[in-house]
């Protein structure tokens, strides 16, 4: 397959993924508000803190660094051999859930149970949760490897809507049951994600066009298991010592992902009220991120890590996918840097209006505001961030990547220290400032890769860095306007003034838009030429 067939199937996977991301979590942001009316915030920190940060630390330390390693590489490969490895990751997370489980229960302090009932059923279930979660890592691997558009975005959403439904009618009808009443739709949530996968592979591998167009490298369901053979190996060993490599950085990496809630849960420097509103305002400001960096992310990893090959660098890969690989980087930092930008500079405007809307006094009161303003300046270098390090996690080599562990453990302590010393002089925005200096220093770190990468070639990617003047001024006179807007028009003057506020910031996005309409002609560009290419493959698939 070609670098530009390639680069195809990817931006036909982000687009649709984006598309139906939007829509789905449209659905549940809106049902996700109305059971906030219904919670106080010391509920909301235990479940969206300390129980969501037990599941989410067994899921990363169990797949993540599988999951980098069995998608690196082509998809010609002795799959037998891959699939073994994926389901080491089931007693891998039977053991972190163990592990951690134990100490969320002996080490933390437990809340009140007159305030927070059943904590230690909280505990084991979400521990369980997360290992049935584990149980379709085959298949997804799988599905993403094959670029199956659409299949995991619907799976994860479905998923997502029916566990925010239920939660919502016990929350109306079981309001007594406490921590059950999540603990039931996690592992709901979890049951119904692998559910999908497996019935997806049932029908696809039961139909007799599958056999003839031999989409899959396996061609039934029983050889998705574990299989032992005396032929050859039970695992790939350069795969495997590829996964260890990257479980060092996991592990690393889950310390600056969850770093603030790993410090709130064991260093107890915020309440759980205040824990719940960070938490609430930090899902919030990262939903944008959610919603288009996550799916441009994965999908663009699978396309540098088909397209370009580990352990050489630009001139010694085939020229065609250097070129191809230059082109689609510099568009896509473009991309986030425009998108992040916007984020931030209309978000500060309009973070009262919209917690006020979301969750209402109890989080536009405060320092919910504060917080949200702050998170969009982080938002922005998550855009970027999220862009170097897909393709520079592609392009390192073995060791490259263990290099790199050895930066993210430096980061890991300065993060965890800074965190420390910000809240105690900040308060809770004090997590997002700790959160921005590292992001800015990981950033730091992938583009001095992407330099050096391209440095003897004729591209230069980190172009998509540079805005024109114009657009700049843009951006700088309608960050004025809505803040300007903000003070005389929102939030307690009445809805007829925040309706005002609001169509002014629209009037200035509509400017700012068309600025980038005009000056931005590569991206634009790019944009049409792969949407119009991923709406043709969708026609004909």
């Amino acid at each position: 397959m070609s670098p530009r067939e390639v680069l195809g199937q990817a931006a036909r996977l982000a687009s649709s993924g984006l598309l139906l991301q939007v829509l789905f979590r449209l659905i549940t942001f809106v049902l996700n508000a109305f059971i906030l009316r219904f919670l106080s915030k010391e509920i909301v920190g235990i479940v969206n803190v300390r129980l969501t940060l037990l599941y989410s630390t067994t899921i990363f330390l169990a797949r993540e660094a599988f999951r980098r390693a069995c998608l690196s590489g082509s998809t010609q490969r002795d799959w037998s051999q891959t699939l073994n490895l994926l389901w080491l990751t089931v007693p891998l997370g039977v053991f972190w859930s163990v592990f951690l489980g134990w100490a969320w229960l002996q080490l933390l302090a437990v809340p009140d149970p007159d305030v927070i009932p059943h904590y230690g059923t909280g505990v084991v279930l979400f521990g369980f949760s997360a290992v049935v979660e584990l149980l379709g890592e085959p298949f997804w691997v799988l599905a993403q490897a094959h670029m199956f558009v659409k299949l995991k975005v619907i799976a994860e959403s479905l998923s997502v809507i029916l566990k925010s439904v239920l939660t919502a009618f016990l929350v109306v009808c079981l309001p007594h049951w406490g921590l059950y009443i999540f603990s039931l739709a996690q592992l709901f949530y979890t049951a119904v994600l692998v559910l999908c996968y497996v019935i997806y592979f049932t029908k696809l591998l039961g139909s007799p066009e599958s056999a003839k167009q031999q989409v899959l490298p396996v061609s039934r369901m029983t050889d998705l298991l574990p299989t032992i053979t005396r032929s050859r190996a039970f695992v790939n060993w350069e795969e495997a010592k590829l996964t260890w490599s990257f479980f060092k950085q996991s592990f690393l990496k889950q310390i600056l992902t969850e770093g603030e809630r790993y410090v709130m849960t064991f260093l107890n420097v915020l309440n759980f009220g205040d824990q719940g509103v960070y938490d609430i305002v930090n899902n919030l400001g990262s939903l944008v991120a959610r919603l288009i960096f996550q799916p441009i992310e994965e999908s663009f990893y699978i396309f540098f890590a088909k397209v370009l090959e580990r352990e050489k660098d630009a001139t010694l890969q085939k020229q065609e996918a250097v070129a191809v690989a230059a082109a689609v980087l510099e568009s896509l930092l473009k991309l986030a840097l425009l998108t992040g930008l916007t984020i931030s500079v209309f978000g500060f405007a309009f973070s009262q209006l919209a917690l006020d809307i979301y969750g209402g006094a109890m989080l536009s009161s405060g320092s919910g505001p504060v917080l949200l303003r702050a998170y969009c300046l982080y938002v922005l270098l998550l855009a970027i961030n999220g862009v170097t390090e897909c393709f520079t996690f592609a392009a390192m080599s073995k060791e490259e990547v263990d290099r790199y562990n050895f930066t993210m453990l430096g980061l890991s302590s300065s993060f965890l220290l800074l965190s420390y010393l910000l809240t105690h002089w900040c308060g809770s925005v004090g997590f997002i400032l700790a959160n921005c200096f590292n992001m800015g220093i990981r950033i730091t770190q992938s583009l001095c890769f992407i330099h050096r990468y391209y440095r003897k070639s004729p591209h230069k990617p980190l172009a998509g860095l540079f805005l024109s003047p114009v657009l700049l001024g843009a951006f700088a006179l309608s960050g004025g306007i809505t803040a300007v807007s903000e003070v005389f028009l929102c939030c307690e003057r009445g809805w007829p003034a925040m309706l005002v506020h609001v169509a002014v910031g629209a009037l200035c996005l509509g400017v700012t838009l068309g600025t980038a309409f005009l000056t931005e002609t590569k991206l634009i560009h790019f944009l049409r030429t792969q949407l119009g290419a991923s709406r043709l493959t969708d026609k004909t698939t």
